[in-house]
């Protein structure tokens, strides 16, 4: 079923379980529900069962005989008709009879109404926890404060580039929430360091110019490069060029700019302007004053026995990737909404009660170089149409050989090659100045493995004649999307690590810590692959989360892959900047790595948590895509914070002992005349 026009449409379903759609009384409810939409100036037409030919009334009648199908054909496009569409829903006057909308124009609004209300949701839930694990880190109001501002000034800016970049290039409708969900976690982060290493700079001697160079010379070098690790994951979504993803890294990559400007540049200003204010309105009890023993010991308990803690760890985080090699992947759609969503009802309503829209068409494209319809195109083309048929789970292929089914081959050849002007309307419709169009039909899902088989047999031959083939449709598209990206990913991944090698070196001056740290980030990554199949396709907690267990979309690894690498570098980098501190001061493998992790464990922990809160406020949201990023995210923070930097990376430093810090001669010489080394930075009076 379905309208004219170039505009969009959506589709209203009218049911009563105990009225037939040729009742009286059915048709006077959905004529007096309709009046006031049909008489508004953007509906171009409604196609209902009772204003159409005879003969297509049963195209929009359900087979149930109880459900009544409308077209609302708009005059505008889908980008402008879905801001006025529920001005229109609106005016569908309430009725005895159930109605649900779907279709395009409904399914976009109702993505983009949920997404906000999804952000609305993560920022109630997030927000005022965050403002505990920031009073319990710092034990002081006016501290805490100061990473929660910088974190929404992050944030405004961060919305105000994504608006600027929709100006210069598509953007995702997901981006907003994706630069809430980085910005607030990356920006407290940032910002809890520098505050933290000023407090403690503050506390040694010297007044407030001594601490803030200090603090800038090491926390604020930290994460200056944890900003260009971040960046560098995010950059990774550049590779997949044609799809939404690269205005997802670009949006991220611009709220991380933002969160490190603003840490090293207006943070650090109010700091020197506070001083010990700093430190104002502590809290009782000792909050946020622990002085890390417990990390110190944590360390030194791990390094006594590292193979002990190294090897069980690291199986088990391997064995929690194991369902990732079941991953399945495919294009999501309204099932992305929750269960209870009308344009969800709806589509589901439209599929059980009218089957011609539970068909998967395949679109087979023959193209010629010159007129299709001479005897021997029209001939090659007749053997495809007939060998597409007897394929497995083909229903039927709609085509111009299927018009009368008493004429032969020949018949169709003679017929074909008379002049245009002789042609059927229908035929007209599938042939073009070098095409020929066929639809190949199956009751397969458009995502299905079927299906999917489908496309893959016929694109196995390319050839008719001395035309090609392509195909289209849904499933290929699905398919093509799914091959691209897979394609995409090693180019992606190589860039990343290299590129984060390279960083990495540049701060630690070492070979192998940026190596230790890439493999570290995959078992992390391995884990939380694990868990989002485990739950979201195997279906696991899908009661507790209101979910329909579904297919991966094939974004989420990517995004998830991105994003969670950066941050991982993050912490890596945050934790490891403060043992190289250590060793640089003592020389010593064992006490810098225990000291690093005793000054900075409660940091990470803490940041850590903030993440886990933020990202698993977005775990609450009803789009499944956005749902299945936050909780993948927040997950993969969690091991990476606990299991891995507390227990892995200590074992994994005690067993390389000083070859952590180790670099050829060549590559020391480079890091050295770069002077990115920390010794001499730290060195820096006011």
């Amino acid at each position: 079923a379905g309208g004219g026009g170039g505009g969009s449409s959506f589709f209203l379903l009218f049911s009563d379980p105990r009225l037939k759609v040729t009742d009286p009384d059915f048709r006077s409810a959905v004529e007096n529900s309709l009046r006031d939409l049909g008489s508004d100036s953007r509906v171009s037409q409604l196609i209902t069962p009772y204003n159409v030919p005879p003969a297509a009334v049963s195209t929009y009648v359900g087979t149930d005989g109880h459900t009544a199908l409308t077209v609302v054909d708009l005059k505008d496009e889908l980008t402008r008709a879905q801001h006025y569409y529920r001005e229109l829903r609106d005016k569908v006057h309430p009725t005895k009879l159930q109605v649900l909308a779907t279709g395009e124009v409904a399914s976009n609004y109702t993505f983009n109404t949920t997404l906000g209300a999804d952000l609305e949701r993560a920022e109630i839930f997030s927000i005022p926890l965050t403002i505990i694990f920031l009073l319990l880190v710092f034990g002081a109001v006016i501290a805490a404060g100061l990473p929660l501002g910088i974190g929404i000034l992050s944030i405004v800016g961060g919305v105000g580039g994504v608006f600027g970049l929709a100006h210069l290039t598509d953007v995702s409708q997901y981006a907003i929430n994706i630069v809430t969900l980085i910005g607030l976690g990356v920006s407290i982060d940032y910002s809890l360091f520098i505050v933290n290493r000023f407090r403690e700079e503050l506390a040694r001697e010297g007044g407030r110019g001594v601490a803030i160079s200090r603090t800038m010379a090491t926390a604020g070098r930290a994460i200056t490069f944890s900003g260009l690790t971040v960046a560098i994951g995010l950059g990774g979504m550049l590779f997949y060029t044609g799809s939404f993803l690269p205005s997802m890294g670009m949006a991220g990559g611009i709220v991380v700019a933002l969160a490190v400007f603003y840490s090293l540049t207006l943070l650090p200003a109010i700091l020197v302007l506070m001083g010990p204010g700093v430190n104002k309105w502590s809290l009782p009890f000792g909050v946020g004053k622990g002085e890390g023993r417990f990390w110190h010991g944590l360390a030194m308990a791990v390094m006594r026995r590292p193979l002990l803690v190294l090897l069980p760890t690291v199986a088990l985080l391997l064995a929690a990737g194991i369902p990732f090699a079941h991953i399945r992947l495919a294009n999501g759609d309204v099932e992305q909404l929750p269960a209870q969503a009308e344009v969800r009802r709806g589509a589901e309503l439209l599929r059980s009660a009218f089957p011609a829209h539970a068909e998967t068409t395949i679109t087979v494209v023959v193209s010629f170089p010159g007129s299709p319809l001479t005897p021997d195109r029209v001939g090659a083309t007749y053997d495809l149409s007939r060998h597409l048929a007897t394929l497995p789970d083909v229903t039927r292929v709609d085509s111009i050989f299927n018009l009368d089914p008493g004429l032969s081959k020949a018949d169709y050849q003679r017929q074909y090659s008379a002049p245009p002007p002789t042609l059927p309307a229908p035929v007209r419709q599938s042939v073009g100045p070098h095409i020929v169009t066929l639809s190949v039909v199956t009751t397969q899902p458009p995502e299905s493995d079927a299906a999917r088989a489908i496309v893959r047999t016929i694109r196995a031959d390319r050839s008719v004649g001395d035309g090609r083939l392509s195909v289209t449709g849904q499933t290929a598209f699905d398919l093509d999307i799914v091959d691209y990206i897979i394609g995409r990913t090693p180019v992606a991944v190589a860039f990343i690590v290299l590129v984060t090698c390279v960083v990495l070196f540049l701060l630690l001056g070492s070979v192998l810590l940026p190596i230790k740290a890439v493999v570290m980030n995959f078992l992390s990554l391995s884990a939380s692959f694990g868990a989002l199949v485990f739950i979201f396709q195997d279906g696991h907690l899908g009661n507790l989360l209101n979910f329909t267990p579904t297919s991966i979309d094939p974004s989420v690894p990517v995004i998830l892959f991105c994003i969670v690498f950066g941050l991982s570098m993050d912490y890596e980098v945050l934790l490891m900047s403060r043992m190289k501190e250590e060793f640089d001061r003592n020389g010593d493998n064992r006490l810098a790595v225990a000291a690093g992790l005793e000054r900075s464990g409660r940091l990470v922990t803490g940041a850590a948590a903030i993440m886990v809160v933020v990202f698993l406020g977005f775990g609450l949201a009803d789009v499944l895509l956005i749902k299945a990023i936050g909780l993948g995210m927040a997950i993969a923070v969690a091991i990476d914070a606990t299991l891995v930097r507390a227990l892995v990376v200590p074992a994994a430093m005690r067993l390389l002992g000083n070859a952590n810090w180790w670099a050829p001669g060549p590559l020391r010489r480079v890091y050295n005349k770069l002077g990115f080394s920390e010794t001499a930075t730290v060195k820096v009076r006011v």
